[in-house]
């Protein structure tokens, strides 16, 4: 019995053996699966890292081309206005530059070049504002003086001093006038 129970110790101890032995395998194996996951989880991360720079990367590059095109817009932008008023001042050079001009010729001139500035401030959506018996408007209006009428209705615009003028509907100066006052 003796001999029975050593064999007995004996199997069980090769069997813990055993069981440590698979233990140990399994455990190298779950190691080894972990170690693989890591470094997947590591390698994504890094490519997630390297994403994140390029985006940043690309952002700041959109940024300053867009402020680059600001800044040339804020520059050239009046250089299709710049180039029609040449013909303007062309054309002022030409009759201050003739000698013996006689008044007429002179008056002519003058007019053509008003005809002109005029076509420039229309092609550029340039708006005269001359409001001769209009009602008084802050908006569009600066007034310079009160003049006291009964032929003429209350806050009504009497005479013009300096003739306002709009771009694109917005009032890039105020015309100066004198308003009619009533002191009833």
């Amino acid at each position: 019995m003796a001999d029975d129970k050593k064999d007995k110790n004996l199997t069980e101890e090769l069997d813990q053996n055993e069981d440590q032995d698979l233990s140990k395998e399994n455990d190298n194996e779950e190691n080894q699966e972990i170690d693989s996951q890591s470094n997947d989880l590591l390698e994504q991360i890094e490519d997630l890292k390297n994403q994140v720079l390029y985006a940043k990367a690309e952002a700041e590059n959109i940024r300053r081309r867009s402020y680059e095109e600001a800044d040339k817009t804020r520059k050239f932008a009046i250089e299709g206005f710049s180039q029609e008023l040449l013909s303007v001042k062309d054309s002022l050079e030409a009759s201050l530059g003739s000698d013996n001009v006689d008044n007429k010729i002179l008056i002519d001139g003058v007019e053509l070049t008003l005809k002109q500035l005029n076509a420039v401030f229309e092609k550029f959506n340039i708006v005269e504002i001359n409001p001769i018996g209009e009602k008084f408007d802050p908006n569009e209006h600066q007034a310079m003086s009160m003049i006291e009428s009964k032929e003429q209705e209350s806050n009504t615009v009497l005479s013009v001093l300096q003739k306002g003028y709009k771009l694109n509907d917005r009032v890039i100066r105020p015309a100066m006038v004198s308003v009619v006052k009533n002191n009833d």
